[in-house]
């Protein structure tokens, strides 16, 4: 396979960009090579600098449910385009887009529309701190939320794939105030809240963990915490990133049937745009200024393109319930697919999928937390990455991440890179 233009553009942004790229992960450090350049997209298929085709199980980390370049957005991007990009005052279309999400998921009340995953999972944090009164937070290993100094304690995706555990540039202080424990361990989490009586302000959690691959609840687990919250007088939020809009229409509180207190949400409700939301309880959002002394602003905040390009998405995921009908029986036979040829192969692995989140652990054990993930053979993940590349099929660059799967995949994309994998593990072997 030819890449010698995306060579050409890596050593090109290397003179201008740090490490070439605008996102760490993006750098292929964990998997080797040279990134590929991306010239345009359209359904489940990538192209990049050099012609190449690509069935794409990232889609764009996760909002692409639909494809890529679906026309009804792209028709009313561009109608809303022609209006003007930005105003910096309250449009009508804004109140339509808090109304369809509150319409759709349980216990948003309120939401407030911000610019990415990471201000909106910020500014969670710190509204539950202006509740409460109280400075320290819960967060899990392993789980990401985005690179805001407090966030970066024990994280997981490109934090973790480039084995960065000690981010320099976050104070000792920040560090102090963030509570680290595994994923799916209840009775640490209840050690550190009897640790730190009347301290702790939120407990933040990626319900379905999709940054150390994807990683789901044990049985239990979510409801222990909310318990746990209620009791403690803790606030517990949903980083609802990846889950949100796509595990269900009301994300992952409607699949798991767990109510949180507050939701976070990222580039899903703009379609790919640059955009994220925060929502919950109208008691904790009412403290978020005008209202409250809470302060959050953006100029940015609920730009016309994005809630458009979200808007059109959303409803078209709530009015068609049969695209998450679908979207599960595509998985569940990619899933089956891979399960067949791995077990064939006598290759150690476990797959973990939740809906449309699905990932291969080349582990001899099952995998529940961060420290699973990375005792996996992740040496033969990147092999396997690289291999599925040269075949036309591209998986998250790093062992760390989960894959997306889109409605716009056919059976033949599915069968082509289950039979992909079967042929990387005859080699592997």
């Amino acid at each position: 396979m030819n890449t010698s233009n995306s060579i050409a553009l890596f050593e090109r942004a290397n003179k201008s960009i740090p490490g070439g790229v605008n996102s760490p992960v993006r750098a292929f450090k964990s998997v080797g090579g040279t990134p590929l350049f991306i010239t345009h997209a359209k359904g489940a298929y990538l192209y990049d600098a050099d012609g190449n085709q690509y069935i794409d199980y990232i889609n764009s980390w996760g909002p692409m449910i639909l494809g890529h370049a679906y026309e009804p957005v792209v028709k009313a991007i561009q109608e809303k385009a022609t209006l003007s990009t930005s105003f910096g005052a309250p449009t009508q279309l804004e109140i339509e887009m808090a109304e369809l999400i509150k319409s759709t998921v349980p216990n948003v009340d309120l939401i407030r529309m911000v610019n990415s995953g990471t201000e909106a999972c910020m500014s969670a944090i710190r509204l539950a701190r202006g509740y409460t009164g109280r400075n320290k937070f819960i967060k899990f290993e392993g789980c990401y939320h985005g690179h805001a100094d407090s966030f970066l304690v024990k994280a997981g995706s490109g934090v973790a794939t480039f084995n960065i555990q000690t981010v320099p540039g976050v104070t000792s202080g920040v560090s102090h105030d963030t509570l680290t424990c595994a994923f799916n361990d209840i009775e640490a989490v209840k050690t550190l809240v009897q640790q730190n009586p009347d301290e702790v302000a939120a407990i933040i959690i990626e319900p379905i963990a999709g940054n150390m691959g994807c990683i789901p609840p044990q049985p239990g687990f979510l409801q222990d915490l909310r318990n746990l919250c209620d009791a403690a007088g803790i606030v517990l939020i949903f980083d609802e990133v990846m889950t949100g809009f796509r595990l269900a229409a009301g994300g992952a509180q409607a699949y798991t049937g767990v109510d949180a207190d507050l939701v976070t949400y990222g580039k899903i409700i703009g379609a790919g745009m640059p955009v994220g939301a925060f929502g919950g309880k109208r008691h904790i959002m009412e403290h978020i200024a005008p209202l409250g002394n809470v302060y959050q602003a953006g100029t940015l905040s609920g730009n016309p393109l994005a809630m458009i390009a979200g808007y059109t998405l959303l409803q078209e995921l709530k009015q068609t319930p049969a695209i998450y009908e679908s979207i599960e029986k595509k998985s569940a036979y990619l899933h089956d697919g891979l399960q067949k040829v791995l077990h064939a192969s006598g290759t150690p692995y476990t797959i973990n999928r939740v809906g449309s989140m699905i990932s291969i652990h080349f582990s001899e054990k099952p995998v529940q937390n961060f420290a699973d993930a990375a005792a996996a053979n992740n040496t033969l993940f990147n092999q396997y990455f690289h291999y599925m590349l040269s075949q036309g099929i591209y998986l998250p660059p790093s062992a760390y991440e989960t894959w997306f799967i889109s409605n716009a995949l056919s059976y033949a994309d599915l069968d082509k890179t289950i039979t992909a994998t079967e042929s990387f593990l005859q080699q592997a072997v």
